[in-house]
């Protein structure tokens, strides 16, 4: 059995964009249901969300029939977390607070064999399709996406540094705890803020590396694609829901 090819790492290396949505509702029934509507990524979000170890296994198998790759967000830089998520069939991963080199590196490494990293060897898990892919552990790396979250003034002032580390792929500017950073916590598009964003995306293309970024504004959406943003997220489970939800009981209740 052959390893599975990761669609959304080599359309990033291509330079291709990869328009996406957030899935934060923990439920293998409202990711199947995103699936089919045929964007190129999904995030499965571990960081602010319910989700446990369990319950994203279900959601990964209810997508992997679809054309939508997952992005698993785990919930911080930590190897344990990483190895595990990783054997359950994972291929890439987006790491939180990413603030420098020395982060980064210890990301890659926990999401590689030795002796180029730390990542612990399983044996018969869905990873290895139960044991099928004899060379899983020659060939995984080819095939794994690592993208880093920047998301403070202090990961924003590292950005090339962080870009230059062996192995990373992507780096995620993250809108809403960048906002925190400078101030202005609770706030997407403040004018202070705004300006630090574009200019981290250029960065980030500059440096080799791909953009990534999330909102639910199109008009802002398309300014991070027009700046050479690769991986774009534009909406969210939880808020598509809601919004429709409102939008219908407005038409019948005043």
């Amino acid at each position: 059995m052959d390893l599975p090819r990761n669609t959304f790492k080599h359309a990033l290396a291509a330079g291709q964009q990869q328009i996406g949505l957030w899935a934060t509702l923990s439920s293998n029934l409202t990711v199947e249901l995103l699936a089919g509507a045929g964007f190129d990524w999904m995030l499965l979000d571990m960081e602010h969300s319910p989700n446990d170890l369990e319950s994203l296994f279900g959601q990964l198998q209810a997508a992997a029939p679809y054309r939508t790759h997952s992005v698993v967000r785990v919930p911080w830089n930590d190897p344990v977390m990483l190895k595990r998520v990783l054997d359950i069939g994972a291929q890439s991963v987006l790491i939180p607070m990413i603030e420098n080199a020395e982060q980064a590196r210890a990301a890659v490494a926990a999401m590689r064999y030795p002796p180029k990293g730390i990542r612990g060897v399983g044996g018969t898990t869905r990873a290895t399709r139960w044991g099928r892919i004899a060379d899983y552990p020659q060939r995984v790396e080819q095939e794994l996406c690592i993208l880093l979250q920047v998301e403070t003034v202090q990961s924003l002032e590292q950005i090339e540094e962080i870009a230059a580390v062996d192995g990373v792929d992507g780096l995620f500017v993250g809108p809403a705890d960048l906002h925190a950073s400078f101030g202005h916590v609770g706030e997407r598009h403040h004018p202070e803020v705004w300006p630090h964003i574009e200019e981290a995306i250029r960065r980030i293309r500059a440096a080799g590396c791909a953009p990534g970024f999330l909102t639910s504004s199109e008009p802002d959406a398309r300014r991070i694609l027009e700046l050479g943003g690769q991986f774009v997220a534009v909406g969210s489970d939880a808020s598509l829901l809601a919004s429709a939800a409102d939008s219908l009981r407005r038409r019948y209740i005043a």
